[in-house]
């Protein structure tokens, strides 16, 4: 089991899960965030989680974020990286902030976490795991999904690729691809019944996912139990990306 976990994107409805289940076990995280006071809310009052204040989408950010805990002789080793937006719109309806904040949020950001944290899992020496948030859009096309599809699919091509180079280093990396998710930034897609209901009918086995779902499968893939999982996506999406049922 990784003993400290890196939570990139801690104020997420998936990573405030996930943190519980690590506190739980009795792992000691590091919830990461853009508002320290937003996190200190959140965590302030939890033993074992400790606060860091860092712009994902800001690599020198990042990185000094991963150099204190190195100067600090805190090794930490697993990472789970939270963070993430929703776009839904035709591309041809996509303007150019819009394409350039999806592939930002989603897919740099996750580019530059998993950089720091296998730079100082390979200084450690003492392997690692780190696992990514992609999407089910990607492996099935989904209509008006192209900005956050590509991006998505970049984080899978990334932690595949990723999971190659470090597999010497004792370093897996693994990606959960979640169907809808109740939580805030899903909101939009879930505020009324009908729309929940509807929205719950586009899965094999209906309904939507919860938060605490998706962070099970989160934990599951940092734990020894899932030492030989690397280069994985393990889809937690009611069947969408898999399967089509029998329709009566």
């Amino acid at each position: 089991m990784t003993k400290r976990v890196f939570v990139m994107g801690a104020n997420s409805a998936i990573a405030q899960a996930l943190v519980d289940l690590c506190v739980k076990s009795g792992q000691e995280v590091i919830a990461a965030g853009r508002d320290a006071s937003v996190l200190e809310a959140l965590y302030g009052q939890m033993t074992g989680v400790h606060i860091l204040e860092v712009q994902a989408c800001d690599s020198a950010s990042v990185d000094a974020a991963f150099g204190a805990l190195a100067n600090s002789d805190t090794p930490v080793d697993g990472y789970a990286h939270c963070v993430g937006s929703i776009l839904v719109a035709p591309l041809t309806k996509t303007t150019d902030v819009q394409i350039d904040n999806v592939m930002q949020v989603n897919l740099i950001s996750a580019m530059y976490g998993l950089r720091a944290f296998l730079k100082q899992a390979k200084t450690q020496g003492q392997g690692g795991a780190a696992v990514l948030v992609s999407t089910c859009a990607t492996g099935i096309g989904v209509p008006n999904h192209e900005a956050i599809a590509a991006a998505k699919a970049g984080v899978e091509g990334l932690a595949k690729s990723a999971a190659a180079t470090h597999a010497a280093d004792h370093i897996r990396v693994n990606v959960v691809a979640p169907g809808l998710t109740d939580s805030p930034i899903a909101s939009a897609f879930l505020k009324s019944d009908v729309m929940r209901a509807a929205s719950g009918k586009q899965y094999p086995l209906q309904g939507v996912n919860e938060p605490m779902e998706v962070a099970h499968a989160m934990h599951w893939l940092l734990s020894d139990g899932a030492s030989r999982m690397t280069g994985a996506i393990l889809n937690v999406d009611g069947g969408f990306r898999n399967i089509r049922p029998l329709v009566k």
